[in-house]
């Protein structure tokens, strides 16, 4: 029996005063890809940003990719461990301003991972054929499109050889022109099989690309299914509130 790549129950998460995640459980299936959607604030990020330990969580459990992440002798030696085998990709780019395309996806396989600079160079240069950017490995990050920086971090990320993939709403930063050419590289990882959680106000992807859609609500879970379902056919008040405010803006409408 194949175990979950990622496995939440009772998660909490606190900022001072402040709940943020309060008892939320689910599991991510290996080779799925889903999808968390959600109002602003709900939590959804902080939820993501668990799952490679960028944040930590306060009480419940979770296990990503065999790894418990909530138990107290949690080691530098298992940190590493978990950020090699689970990448992420943020709204921000975050690619070193000083290193050229190149020099930002060889760095850290060859850092963390002992790898030679030229093993790290092939591996690099197969990663920008991958998402189409193999003629600017020596551009630097400010001469690209900001849909060029982005595809730059997301083939920076698989360098790492990772197992899953994590983004965070990865083009609420760009411009809507430059929506299109990140999504299909992201949907090129996903046919190929990659785990992926995604957090995302592209309900296009989400409904096309994610198998299953995760809608947080107030630091909750208030629904999850299949994204065909879910997004079609929501069964609760908030969900439908949600997607009907999003299509009106899509739309030009004044909510």
């Amino acid at each position: 029996m194949n175990t979950p790549a990622i496995a939440f129950e009772n998660i909490e998460k606190n900022f001072a005063t402040l709940k943020v995640l309060k008892g939320i459980s689910g599991e991510i299936n290996r080779g799925e890809v889903v999808a968390i959607i959600g109002s602003s604030g709900c939590g959804k990020s902080t939820l993501l940003r668990c799952f490679n330990r960028l944040e930590t969580i306060d009480a419940g459990q979770l296990t990503v990719n065999g790894i418990n992440l909530h138990q107290p002798n949690f080691n530098n030696q298992q940190l590493r461990q978990l950020r090699t085998q689970v990448g992420i990709v943020f709204q921000q780019f975050n690619l070193f301003p000083h290193l050229s395309v190149l020099e930002n996806l060889i760095l850290a396989p060859c850092k963390v991972l002992s790898k030679t600079r030229k093993e790290s160079a092939q591996t690099a240069g197969f990663y920008l054929e991958k998402v189409g950017l193999f003629d600017k490995a020596s551009a630097y990050p400010e001469q690209l499109s900001g849909g060029q920086k982005q595809r730059a971090a997301i083939a920076r990320s698989l360098c790492m050889n990772p197992q899953i993939m994590l983004f965070d709403e990865p083009t609420s930063a760009l411009d809507p022109e430059l929506v299109g050419e990140v999504l299909q590289v992201m949907q090129q990882l996903a046919s190929e099989g990659m785990t992926m959680v995604v957090v995302t106000h592209e309900m296009q992807f989400a409904r096309e690309v994610a198998h299953r859609v995760i809608f947080m609500d107030k630091g909750i879970v208030a629904e999850q299914g299949l994204s065909q379902e879910i997004l079609t056919n929501p069964q609760s008040d908030r969900l439908r509130l949600f997607l009907s405010r999003l299509n009106g803006r899509e739309l030009g409408v004044k909510s």
